[in-house]
């Protein structure tokens, strides 16, 4: 190309062409925009929006909000107070069209005016859990015309988006962005108010689909302080921790002191912690309580924030030592769930009521700035593997739908060692002997000694060495250790 500057004629050429390619582009946007001003009415669905809220398409202002998959129910309960309060008669609609799940509201409706992809439809509704046997019905495609706080005329739409990370969106179509505002944060403060997750037992799991995780409801355990076997003073000193501090949550603010605690169950396997877990679950019963196992521990982070906002509330990490190994055990001495677990204990503020309650099978592995840091861990308590008395104490616990015709401290002699998981098997074997005997009767009408020495016997029959362990007995030192160390993260059901 010839410089302009010694080719003055081809300079004034090009900046003639230029001018003329952005007159161009100008009239070309201008008549796009009244060619979409006109479609509002060739477009029902746009029509249908643009109508109500009394603006031409491109003048409609659109906010949203995104919301985790989990959250659904709740948002459905936010709207559907700001509906009631508002226009109570007011009915929805959907889009009808294609790969609707995987755009957005937006998108859809600006494909209906310039390409005609989607059009006007039926709503779509699904299900979502409020409890752990209870649904409501929810929108997961859908509009609804209403008004702002104003009274100004606007639309509600929600979409479910089903992409790498499953999402519900709240969007708000108004003629301007502060009306839209002012009807979303108003929606979200109706669906905090009447979250259904508040006061519930809420289990973290993994999706093998999305990257985000799924909660379930699960019901509230409610067991009684006889049917918790520890050794003395260990269930009243817990229980002082955990409920004491919350049944004097205000008179304790007043004095200055914190609420937020942690507590740190650690023994075998077996011998109780989650049965003690469960027993602090029922005992809260105001609290919102999240379980946290396995490949959930990666949603640490959501999880202690969903707690904080439905304080009070309890976050369990069973078998915390598979996230929290100390760091000089771990190649390059860096576990990011680790330090997600320090920080979102650090993160809360001590005003919160929120108790962390960890269980772990083996204390010598954790990460020192996690036991013996201040304001992490303030109760650690061993649950032992049950001494005698704690043994016969499981046999009638266990026991208790039979009559006991046997000597059950001899029982417990014979069962030095084991953990509640083991006798509570010992007795499930003992009836299974005692049907075996009697095979015309429905149920054993009592356990007696040859029953429950038929059932030690077969327990400790060198070929159960395997099944002792997984049951967390402590492995006899004459015994092979061909299994030895094969049960360090082995769960419990004691």
């Amino acid at each position: 190309m010839t410089d302009a500057l010694t080719n003055p004629g081809d300079g004034e050429i090009e900046l003639e062409t230029a001018r003329s390619l952005a007159a161009g582009l100008q009239r070309l946007i201008r008549t796009a925009g009244e060619r979409i001003t006109e479609d509002n009415a060739a477009s029902p669905l746009v029509s249908r929006i643009c109508g109500h809220v009394g603006v031409p398409f491109h003048d409609l202002v659109m906010v949203g909000q995104e919301y985790w998959s989990w959250e659904h129910a709740c948002l459905q309960r936010g709207i559907d107070a700001y509906l009631a309060s508002r226009t109570p008669d007011a009915e929805w609609f959907g889009i009808a069209g294609t790969e609707r799940h995987y755009d957005n509201l937006s998108a859809m409706i600006g494909a209906a005016v310039m390409l005609g992809t989607y059009t006007l439809g039926r709503p779509e509704y699904g299900t979502a859990a409020v409890g752990p046997e209870e649904s409501i019905e929810v929108v997961e495609l859908g509009l609804v015309p209403t008004t702002a706080p104003d009274g100004s005329p606007v639309v509600l739409g929600v979409l479910t988006r089903e992409s790498y990370e499953a999402m519900c969106v709240l969007n708000v179509f108004a003629r301007d962005r502060a009306t839209a505002a002012a009807v979303r944060d108003e929606v979200d403060r109706l669906r905090r108010e009447r979250d259904v997750m508040r006061g519930q037992v809420l289990g973290f799991g993994a999706s093998e689909y999305h990257e985000n995780a799924l909660v379930s409801f699960l019901p509230r355990p409610h067991l009684a302080a006889s049917e918790v076997v520890l050794p003395d003073g260990r269930l009243e000193a817990i229980e002082a921790h955990v409920v004491g501090i919350a049944e004097h949550a205000e008179q304790l603010l007043a004095a200055g002191q914190h609420l937020k605690r942690g507590l740190l169950l650690y023994g075998p396997p077996g011998t109780g912690k989650t049965h003690t877990v469960r027993y602090l679950m029922g005992r809260l019963l105001g609290a919102t309580v999240i379980q946290l196992t396995g490949p959930a521990m990666r949603f640490l982070g959501q999880a202690v924030a969903l707690a904080r906002s439905l304080q009070p509330a309890v976050v369990i990490v069973e078998d915390v030592d598979l996230v929290a190994e100390d760091r000089d055990l771990v190649d390059d001495g860096a576990n990011p769930l680790l330090f997600s677990l320090l920080d979102a204990m650090d993160g809360i503020s001590g005003d919160a009521d929120v108790v962390f309650v960890l269980t772990t099978n083996r204390v010598e592995m954790l990460e020192r700035a996690l036991a013996e840091r201040p304001g992490r861990i303030d109760l650690a308590v061993e649950i032992p593997r049950p001494d005698m008395e704690g043994r016969i104490g499981l046999l009638r616990l266990y026991g208790r739908e039979l009559r006991l015709d046997a000597d059950l401290a001899e029982v417990a002699a014979r069962t030095e060692g084991v953990t509640a998981s083991f006798i509570k098997e010992l007795v499930r074997r003992a009836v299974l002997v005692a049907l075996r005997e009697g095979t015309t009767l429905d149920a054993p009408e009592s356990l007696t000694d040859a029953h429950f020495g038929a059932a030690v016997d077969e327990m400790f029959d060198p070929a159960q060495s395997l099944t002792r362990g997984l049951l967390g007995a402590a492995r006899d030192p004459e015994e092979p250790d061909e299994f030895d160390g094969m049960f360090l993260g082995v769960g419990e059901d004691g």
